[in-house]
């Protein structure tokens, strides 16, 4: 694996780390049941997107308890 030939400045450092801040996500209401929702998404409360019902709904699956059948 290649070495760097000489030792970066602090500056460099700095400059090379400008963009590596990370930023928190930006968070809407939902027009319908005023749950938080990423933007550009369906509500993952009731489902809908830009005033429409979509098959997307989640479902909390892991409250569920899958029992084998005997």
């Amino acid at each position: 694996m290649p070495n760097p030939k000489r030792r970066h400045s602090k500056s460099r450092t700095g400059m090379r780390r400008a963009h590596d801040a990370l930023v928190a996500p930006t968070i809407q209401l939902c027009p319908e049941c005023k749950a938080p929702r990423l933007p550009h998404r369906a509500c993952p409360g009731c489902g809908y997107y830009i005033s429409a019902p979509t098959q997307t709904k989640r479902r909390n699956y892991s409250r569920q308890i899958f029992k084998p059948e005997e």
